[in-house]
């Protein structure tokens, strides 16, 4: 049995939510990735803070993780999208943990068109093999549960693929 872990960046509890069910869903262990220093604004100022990161690449010191990713088979990735692209606290975690041959699955939450955000994820996990994709929009505000029963789906499609 392949030892999978999700890991995860959450702002507004999209992508936690999607992630927490994922796990329970398959068995896997969870990391949430917390900045020491997060982001307070949940406002207009959110965009204007959180766009700032972004642009000027800043990888945000996070508080130390519970478990090891380089332990695991299978690592399933989450991230809300700022900016077209992922969040700072997983450049943090690329830069810290670098994936080399793992088999990964990726999935995204956002409020709008994420344009080439994926793919920016994507290019982050260099060395692995991404076993599936999942783009979720508007996942608290538009049936919840719909979004959960087909990330769960994805989620078993992935591990049978991994």
């Amino acid at each position: 049995m392949l030892k999978t872990l999700v890991v995860y960046y959450s702002f507004e509890g999209n992508t936690r939510y999607i992630a927490e069910a994922i796990a329970k869903e398959l068995g896997a262990d969870i990391q949430e990735l917390k900045p020491v220093k997060d982001l307070k604004s949940k406002g207009f100022g959110k965009y204007v803070w959180g766009g700032r990161q972004v642009m000027t690449k800043k990888e945000p010191v996070l508080q130390p993780l519970e478990k090891r990713p380089e332990d695991y088979d299978v690592i399933f990735i989450g991230t809300p999208v700022w900016v077209y692209t992922f969040a700072p606290a997983l450049r943090s975690f690329f830069v810290k943990y670098p994936m080399k041959r793992k088999k990964v699955a990726l999935f995204i939450c956002h409020g709008g068109g994420p344009k080439d955000a994926m793919a920016k994820f994507e290019a982050q996990v260099g060395e692995c093999t991404v076993i599936g994709k999942l783009d979720l929009m508007n996942v608290l505000d538009e049936e919840p549960e719909q979004k959960k029963k087909a990330a769960l789906e994805w989620a078993r499609k992935c591990v049978d693929a991994a």
